[in-house]
């Protein structure tokens, strides 16, 4: 069983992920967007300052000039909230790194309905739709701050071309170690089960294992997947799930449409068809409000979460009895 250690904004994480990169490679590079320490991008900052440069409020140029500077043979952060990054600047993106299959690393930073007060206009809900769609893009979504700092190191360690980092503001449950393995691509098994499968990306793995050990009080027997890289996607753990339990869950803070949800039906469609719900942003804005109230009111909270397989394991057993 997975343990709470703290609570830690996963955006701490990136930041202490990409100084350790600095550290070890003088070829790293950060490129700012004016909001440096909101996105931990003051950790890299301040140990190597010639090494940062600050664009100011720039987003489509950052990613004109991350593509340079990884032409002239540096590895570029581009980082600023995900809303900018993944939807302002994707012409940029799209073209001048993707095209190129340069690596050029971009964190996704604020993600989610999570940012809270901010409101709809700075809550990213779409960027996995948008970053995974993208050619020779590899997308990261990692569970809590420690697995992000992993999956910031393993951006460039593990990963040739470009890459995109999603993470939030919000102090939230770091319950994963640093000698957990972390391999791009390969989902992680975080508790067996046989009755129902929970895929879960984000913040909301942690809810997706508070789901199951509440639901073990009601003989809901449910396994809990980790997906941390949404593409390239672990097809082979997402199968064996559905055949050895029959029913998915997937649970992510970003729109049901083309998101977690989509890619694992992706998989599944072609390999081996089961009933798929999908909990997330259904096809809507979020709005201000306390993260912990908004995550209630949209339905991302271990209780809903619960209540969703319940309800669909009650159907599989009414569909499975004899007529």
């Amino acid at each position: 069983m997975f343990t709470l250690k703290q609570l830690k904004p996963t955006r701490y994480g990136f930041g202490e992920g990409l100084k350790a990169l600095g550290e070890k490679y003088p070829n790293v590079v950060a490129l700012g967007a004016d909001i440096t320490s909101s996105v931990s991008v003051n950790f890299f900052k301040e140990a190597f300052p010639n090494r940062f440069f600050s664009f100011g409020i720039a987003e489509q140029n950052i990613m004109g000039a991350a593509a340079g500077f990884a032409l002239g043979g540096k590895i570029p952060f581009a980082t600023t909230y995900a809303v900018f990054s993944a939807l302002r600047a994707t012409d940029q993106v799209r073209i001048s790194i993707c095209y190129n299959n340069l690596p050029v690393k971009i964190g996704g930073a604020h993600a989610g309905i999570s940012v809270g007060p901010d409101g709809a206009t700075h809550q990213a809900l779409e960027d996995i739709a948008i970053m995974r769609v993208l050619p020779n893009m590899t997308v990261l979504s990692p569970c809590d701050a420690t697995q992000t700092k992993l999956a910031t190191i393993a951006s460039v360690e593990q990963v040739n071309g470009p890459a995109y980092i999603r993470f939030g503001r919000e102090a939230v449950p770091d319950f994963t170690t640093e000698d957990f393995p972390f391999e791009v691509g390969k989902g992680q098994l975080l508790k067996e089960g046989k009755d129902v499968t929970i895929i879960a990306t984000g913040h909301l793995v942690w809810e997706a294992l508070q789901a199951a050990y509440q639901l073990e009080k009601q003989n809901i027997d449910v396994r809990v997947i980790n997906i941390h890289t949404i593409k390239p996607i672990d097809e082979d753990i997402i199968i064996k799930a559905a055949k050895e339990t029959g029913l998915i869950v997937t649970a992510e803070e970003h729109q049901i449409y083309g998101g977690l949800g989509s890619a694992v039906a992706e998989v599944l469609v072609k390999e081996n068809p089961v009933k798929v719900k999908m909990i997330g942003m259904n096809d809507q804005f979020g709005e201000s409000g306390k993260p912990e109230e908004l995550m209630q009111k949209y339905g991302l909270t271990s209780g809903h979460i619960a209540e969703i397989v319940i309800e669909i394991n009650k159907q599989k057993r009414n569909n499975e009895r004899p007529d």
